[in-house]
């Protein structure tokens, strides 16, 4: 009798889980599209000047695969690279001043003053490198570990002069080289585009405001008008932060995926990925016992219950529970095939979303308890409550 009930429970769920996938599929604002690319544009009718501002702590390590892409930008207009050295110890600083000797853009290597209480490393590095960009028209953050292709920063100003653009994003392309990069970061976009659907973001008045710390042109003077860096000083998640600012003002902003940016750090084992998530996983749920309840029930409910649904009905007979479970698991794997495209990886892998899930949903109450004991958004050596 309870073993019966248990699997009437269950065909009730999957009915919700494919009701779920139903919507997701067809109406949470085609989140699992990869279309959003730069938009049209044309060459600007001005050539307005620009200060790429790069925050780097201890980047030694990738620094000589990315600067140099910044160094030789084929922008038509004044550009430079502010790279502001965050109190390095592998001699960043040094090795930046030795690639730019081969020339192209200016470069310029700073350092802060010590970081003050309020503020995240990233976003003190940040203020100080566009303070000293002065009055520039638009201002590049990039982080270290981010190569250009050599038109991306005139691409870039030409999506956000053409449309009025005030934030002009893109996702950087991550690296798929090891096993464990292959199964976790097209899941990491795609449960991000999921978060934040792209085409919500991208529309003006909507709620919905995202944009990618990794490459994000903002209008400096968008930027003074939602308070500046100053405004989102202790946010941890601070792409998705500054795009709400400049949003909040009466900003357009922009969020795709990108064609000519790529990340160059490597993360090769499952550690370092459970680590870049579980830094943030917990802040982004607002350090909420509830919500990560929440989120918890949800990733369990959409992600994990679809084959948990069709194993059970096939192993007992029950062709009901195992159509509803095989087919919410249909449109799960089906959603997940563009961003494997994106990423040049195979379909069949698609079908192992649901252990990805499985890794982000501990990943996220991993990212909870190091909250609680007081370690959690820990990063370079500095820890953020």
């Amino acid at each position: 009798m309870g073993q019966t009930a248990g699997v009437t429970v269950l065909r009730w769920l999957s009915v919700v889980s494919l009701l779920g996938w139903l919507y997701l599929a067809a109406g949470h604002g085609r989140f699992w599209r990869t279309d959003q690319r730069l938009p049209p544009r044309r060459p600007p009718g001005r050539r307005p000047e620009v200060a790429i501002v790069v925050p780097a702590r201890d980047e030694a390590e990738v620094l000589p695969l990315s600067l140099p892409s910044l160094l030789a930008q084929k922008y038509p207009g004044r550009a430079r690279v502010i790279l502001v050295d965050d109190h390095s110890d592998d001699g960043t600083g040094a090795l930046a001043r030795h690639l730019a000797e081969t020339g192209g853009l200016p470069l310029t290597v700073t350092t802060p003053p010590p970081l003050p209480s309020g503020w995240t490393g990233k976003l003190w590095a940040l203020r100080h490198g566009v303070e000293l960009a002065g009055q520039v028209d638009y201002l590049l953050l990039t982080d270290a570990d981010i190569a250009h292709g050599p038109d991306s920063v005139a691409d870039l100003v030409a999506a956000a002069e053409s449309n009025g653009l005030d934030l002009v994003s893109q996702m950087a392309g991550l690296r798929v080289a090891t096993g464990w990069e292959r199964l976790i970061v097209p899941a990491f976009v795609y449960f991000f585009a999921q978060l934040y659907p792209f085409r919500w973001s991208n529309r003006p008045g909507a709620r919905t405001a995202a944009a990618a710390g990794g490459c994000s042109l903002v209008r400096r003077e968008a930027l003074e008008r939602a308070g500046g860096i100053a405004a989102i000083r202790g946010a941890v998640i601070d792409d998705v932060s500054l795009a709400r600012a400049v949003k909040s003002t009466g900003g357009r902003t922009w969020l795709g995926l990108a064609d000519q940016v790529d990340s160059v750090r490597p993360y090769p084992r499952l550690a370092q990925l459970w680590r870049m998530v579980s830094r943030s996983a917990y802040t982004q749920l607002r350090h909420s016992p509830l919500l990560l309840a929440g989120t918890v029930a949800g990733l369990g409910l959409v992600y994990l219950l679809p084959p948990a649904a069709l194993l059970t009905g096939l192993s007992t007979g029950r062709a009901g529970l195992a159509a509803t479970g095989g087919a919410a698991w249909a449109l799960m794997a089906g959603t997940f095939l563009p961003m494997l495209r994106y990423y040049r990886q195979p379909a069949w892998s698609a079908l192992l979303l649901p252990f990805t899930a499985l890794l982000y949903l501990m990943m996220t109450v991993d990212s909870a308890v190091q909250h609680w004991r007081g370690r959690g958004a820990a990063w370079k050596g500095r820890t953020y409550r």
